[in-house]
């Protein structure tokens, strides 16, 4: 399924984006649009071993099982004692057969271990034969270059960089033709270990790049960089190691984008402080992170909001982020944690403050397990296909809390995502309008906002468990399809004035298990489009910030007490062992009103719920299934 993807690559794009684009502008001029994604949007579990399905995202094992297998060499591999001492001086260095210096280059031209120390003003290159390994043991070694890479391995299979004490490496000017654009530049697979610590600085280009893989086992690597500070090229993994990147643009980045199984980063261990002017981690396929401790700041922070022109997320994956252990903590201009595709956050803590959207994705993001805080946001959750399971979720907004809005199938997410990269590129040479964020925000025949039509589009917003705690400005549950919640316990803090509502949707709502509390302004109330089930209340009753909330069943017995966060003008409430048609009493603050459950708000499209009926205009999903939540 993963091959989908490659209608993304600049060599396919173009008759890609026509044949996507005609089947979307199909459905969009027949009557049958709605009909057609809902039938699409019945997302299923994920296959073991699936990759690239984005309306279903596997787990983390599964999805990197799918990728190649990142290339690196063990510190098992080699032996430190078999090393050739190499001191440098100034512009040569002493040599051995395998060694050469002249006119302030280092030339090593066979496999083996090579002990660096010493001062070097020039290039180290690495020209050995096309299946040796390289190992460089950078022993308190510093080395400077004028002109292009310091470290510049051309030739060879593996290149291993070993620290000892402290080593310095810093680049020189480019010329702009050289295909060595690093610090250090590895035309093979490059490995760095190793107890000691590396300060790599490129004041024209990239810190470290490999055209093949980029694996960290250990050390420490600060990386400054003017551009980019580590790129894989076909992946980038980072097992361990302290790495601190200050990089212009991305401060790590796999870019490899012909072909599907490459293109990751991968995060396993480590601590990791990532400030960059562009994306924290940028991959052309997967982001990937299982453990270690992440600090991101990009493009300035929340406080400096969404750039008019470039991108500077947080997390930022064209297929799959997921999210499956570690701590991860994201201050970013841009979204926190974006995906083209879709996302997975299983396990593992994150807290996330944006300028723009916390978590975004275009068609699928399920959470079912990890534990998300965003702090700051103008929408906190968005993507086509929600679905909470479980963990624990804190979400503040300006706007939306969590927004059902994007694509629900594969091909709808590829062509949106295209057509937001086109509006996007046009956007930055005309410096005009953000009509490539627009675009991102929606499916073909969607708003991204949820303005514009009540249409139901096919979103899915599902929650079947979990802690969430939404406070928003805006709606806040809001879902251009439908909304369904049969567990979990919910509390929703909508806005204290203005038309929004706690909980929104153009299609089906539903509540038949877990508990619900939202509080919201009296002017524009939706309630479930349905009575089937357990049963709910929504009551005009007014409090303020820090009011007393009960709400107690006909006999006095108490089903819950909160504490509202904002002023509101009504209260939705359903848990467990309420029944519809039967008389709840809410009391604010000790002043009570009393509610029948099953009545009261109104529907979609401002029609009481009857029945179990969808109000008029809203249809339910083919089959009427939320997407499910892939299982680990």
């Amino acid at each position: 399924m993963k091959a989908l993807k490659k209608i993304m690559t600049p060599a396919r794009t173009i008759g890609a984006i026509a044949l996507v684009g005609a089947l979307a502008l199909g459905a969009c001029g027949s009557s049958g649009l709605a009909s057609s994604r809902h039938a699409a949007a019945t997302a299923t579990v994920a296959d073991p071993g699936s990759n690239g399905d984005t309306t279903a995202p596997p787990t983390a094992s599964d999805a990197l099982a799918a990728n190649a297998e990142a290339s690196y060499v063990e510190d098992s591999d080699w032996k430190a004692s078999d090393a050739v001492d190499v001191t440098l001086s100034g512009t040569t260095a002493s040599s051995s057969a395998a060694v050469s210096a002249s006119d302030g280059v280092l030339t090593i031209s066979s496999a083996g271990v090579y002990r660096l120390s010493g001062s070097f003003d020039g290039k180290v290159v690495v020209a050995a034969g096309a299946k040796d390994r390289v190992v460089l043991i950078l022993d308190n070694a510093t080395i400077t270059s004028s002109t292009g890479a310091a470290i510049e391995a051309t030739g060879g299979d593996d290149l291993v960089l070993a620290l000892e004490g402290t080593s310095t490496v810093t680049d020189g000017s480019y010329d702009g033709m050289e295909d060595a654009n690093a610090a250090i530049y590895a035309d093979m697979d490059l490995t760095i270990t190793g107890s000691g610590t590396l300060n790599v600085t490129s004041g024209a280009s990239d810190a470290v790049t490999s055209t093949d893989d980029l694996y960290v086992l250990s050390g420490t690597i600060n990386a400054t960089a003017s551009d980019d500070g580590l790129r894989g090229k076909d992946s980038l993994t980072i097992a361990g190691g302290t790495v601190a990147v200050t990089s212009g643009g991305d401060a790590l980045k796999s870019d490899q984008d012909n072909d599907d199984t490459k293109g990751y980063v991968n995060i396993s261990g480590g601590a990791l402080t990532l400030t960059s002017g562009g994306d924290g981690i940028d991959a052309s396929t997967d982001a990937i992170v299982t453990g270690g401790t992440l600090s991101i700041t990009s493009g300035g922070g929340a406080a400096s909001g969404k750039p008019s022109t470039g991108s500077a997320k947080g997390i930022k994956a064209s297929t799959y982020v997921i999210v499956d252990g570690g701590t991860i903590d994201v201050d970013s201009g841009d979204d926190a944690i974006h995906s083209n595709g879709a996302l997975r956050l299983s396990s593992g803590t994150i807290t996330a403050a944006s300028g723009d959207d916390g978590v975004h994705t275009e068609v699928a993001a399920v959470l079912d397990g990890a534990n998300v805080t965003v702090t700051q946001s103008n929408e906190a959750l968005e993507g086509g296909l929600i679905t909470i399971a479980g963990g624990t979720i804190d979400l503040t907004s300006t706007d939306d809390g969590i927004n059902a809005s994007g694509s629900i199938t594969v091909e709808e997410g590829l062509a949106a995502t295209a057509e937001a990269a086109s509006d996007t590129a046009s956007t930055e040479t005309s410096d005009t309008a953000t009509s490539g964020d627009a675009a991102a925000q929606m499916g073909p025949g969607g708003m991204g906002d949820g303005g514009g039509t009540m249409e139901d589009t096919g979103e899915q917003l599902t929650i079947t468990g979990g802690t969430i705690t939404v406070n928003a400005n805006g709606d806040g549950m809001d879902s251009n399809g439908s909304l369904t919640i049969s567990g979990g316990e919910t509390t929703v803090y909508g806005p204290a004035s203005g038309a929004n509502s706690s909980l929104d949707s153009n299609g089906t709502m539903s509540i038949t298990g877990g508990t619900v509390i939202a509080f919201a302004t009296n002017e524009m109330v939706e309630t479930p489009t349905t009575t089937d089930g357990q049963g709910w209340i929504s009551a005009s009753a007014t409090g303020s910030a820090g009011s007393t909330v009960t709400i107690t069943d006909s006999s006095g017995t108490t089903l819950g007490t909160y504490t509202s966060l904002k002023a509101f003008g009504n209260v939705i409430y359903s848990t467990a062992g309420m029944t519809n048609g039967a008389t709840y009493t809410v009391s604010i603050d000790g002043s009570a009103t009393e509610a029948t459950a099953g009545q009261g708000g109104m529907g979609m499209g401002g029609q009481p719920p009857a029945g179990g009926q969808p109000p008029a205009g809203g249809q339910p999903s083919a089959g009427g299934q939320p997407p499910a939540a892939p299982q680990g």
